[in-house]
């Protein structure tokens, strides 16, 4: 069975067009939303998914009405296929069941890769340099060096809990622990 899927992204987009086109090239059940692609939640779609028995083959007006990106479409083709499901999209001319449509599914699948290959090496690099100039990634520290050593002068009373620190500079127990690991012993009798 023929089984359409149509999308718009905004409510004032119609989805007619895509409609007909699906219909013309004689899908029998067509599924439809106004949706933006970005969202990863898609009721329609995901009742086309639990709908598909093997041999169906699902339909679209254009790739870019499926697929978010290109790794997405390339996951979502690769369900389709694990399901025992064709996949044919109307304006690129491209048809999972003919051997030159799995070939420039095949192309598509390596570039994705390739992609997220660059995008890996790229952060590395990125994060390599930064250490190279003595950056260190993360999240800036709760308290500056000062805050740190005030912490810990406090910390010399023994009344002063290290609750009662934390909560002074709003901040939690493992936190100032952290805070407090990196500094040396402090000297006794010197506050700071």
């Amino acid at each position: 069975m023929k089984i359409g899927y149509a999308r718009v992204s905004t409510n004032e987009q119609d989805t007619a067009l895509q409609i007909d086109a699906l219909e013309k090239s004689g899908c029998e059940r067509v599924y439809s939303e106004k949706r933006s692609g970005k969202r990863k939640e898609r009721p329609q779609l995901g009742k086309l998914l639990d709908a598909l028995r093997p041999g169906d083959i699902v339909v679209v007006w254009r790739l870019d009405r499926l697929g978010r990106s290109t790794k997405d479409l390339i996951e979502l083709i690769e369900t389709l296929k694990d399901k025992g499901v064709e996949f044919v999209s109307l304006t690129e001319s491209i048809d999972t069941t003919t051997a030159t449509g799995e070939l420039v599914f095949g192309i598509f699948a390596a570039i994705a890769q390739f992609e997220t290959n660059l995008i890996s090496d790229r952060t590395k690099a990125g994060l390599e340099s930064a250490r190279k100039r003595g950056r260190v990634g993360g999240r800036k520290p709760k308290l500056t060096l000062k805050q740190a050593k005030l912490a810990q002068s406090m910390l010399l009373d023994s009344t002063v809990t290290k609750s009662d620190v934390a909560q002074h500079f709003d901040i939690s127990r493992p936190t100032l622990d952290k805070a407090l690991k990196g500094l040396d012993k402090p000297e006794q009798g010197s506050l700071l």
